[in-house]
């Protein structure tokens, strides 16, 4: 039984049931998005992350040490 509002319909769920669902849903995402490295180059987002960062300073495997 839905209650209808102006904005659209409202729907009786079991608090239980949906967060079963929804954290669900979420963590598979976080595994997808950041857990699995990446088939292209075999990196995580972070490991990205780092070497784009570390390329932005210079930080390269010839450069010389800065303190």
């Amino acid at each position: 039984m839905a209650i209808e509002t102006p904005s659209g319909s409202i729907r009786p769920a079991k608090i239980e049931e949906e967060m079963r669902a929804s954290y669900l849903d979420y963590a598979m995402s976080v595994i997808v998005a950041r857990a699995l490295p990446d088939i292209r180059d075999g990196l995580k987002p972070v490991q990205r992350r780092i070497l784009y960062a570390m390329s932005e300073l210079g930080l390269r495997p010839g450069s010389r040490y800065k303190k």
